[in-house]
């Protein structure tokens, strides 16, 4: 059960990087249901360190969910993708090519690198449509030039593993910290939101984690879901990922 129990009608959920962890995915859509959403869409990195990107992402094709392209699937577009990583993923990216069926490998060449409704925006990396520039780069002027680049009231991305918020008032970007308790969204503030990660936390909080967005309330929310991260570990260790990344996850 996550932190919350309470009825989100009309409400969106986004989920972002839950990288072949079958155990967290499924606990975090469990918990979007018992919210009372049926709103949800995926920033993207479905596959990549966990044991089970083939589940992962029939999860996702099976409800439904759109989903954008994460830099671990655009590594699988082609080799001038995959040689961008480093050698300990690209060799993560090799192994889990290996578990991953056709189907899903021309589903992989057709997912869209950005996806608008209405004033909001989604994107894996940072906005307006990269895939894998990282939003922990940036500083003060960068974020000032990224929220000019984009009309969109509020912006999702991941690829960070990290959750946190930007806020731009007109004039200047800060940070803030985003928990269970919901965040009031200011109608005059813009709003770039990193969504943190259902499969490969990388803060102290190895929950999995994704964000509600109330339209109606004009409200965000994240919502942290424990799962049995050990299974994970296990299956990560049977198919032979690195040691690193199951580490990560305990």
């Amino acid at each position: 059960m996550s932190n919350a129990t309470f009825q989100h009608s009309g409400a969106l959920a986004v989920i972002s990087d839950a990288h072949g962890n079958i155990e967290a995915l499924d606990r975090v859509l469990e918990d979007i249901q018992q919210h009372g959403i049926t709103d949800i869409i995926c920033l993207g990195d479905a596959i990549g360190y966990g044991p089970d990107p083939e589940g992962c992402v029939n999860r996702i094709r099976e409800r439904g969910i759109p989903m954008i392209l994460g830099n671990h699937e655009q590594g699988l577009q082609g080799q001038e993708y995959m040689d961008w990583f480093v050698p300990p993923v690209r060799k993560v990216l090799q192994k889990t090519r290996t578990m991953l069926s056709d189907a899903t490998m021309q589903w992989i060449q057709t997912l869209p690198p950005t996806m608008e409704r209405g004033d909001l925006l989604f994107v894996h990396g940072c906005p307006p449509d990269s895939v894998n520039k990282y939003l922990y780069t940036l500083d003060e002027d960068d974020l000032a030039e990224v929220f000019g680049s984009y009309p969109h009231r509020i912006a999702f991305a991941g690829h960070t593993h990290e959750l946190y918020l930007f806020v731009w008032d007109g004039a200047k970007a800060w940070r803030e910290d985003l928990d269970h308790h919901p965040v009031r969204l200011d109608p005059d503030r813009r709003y770039l939101v990193n969504a943190g990660s259902v499969g490969q936390p990388r803060d102290a909080d190895k929950r999995a984690k994704y964000v509600i967005l109330n339209q109606e309330r004009d409200t965000l929310q994240a919502v942290f879901v424990e799962y049995d991260a050990r299974k994970t570990v296990e299956a990560m260790r049977r198919v032979g990922m690195p040691e690193a990344y199951a580490k990560r996850l305990l």
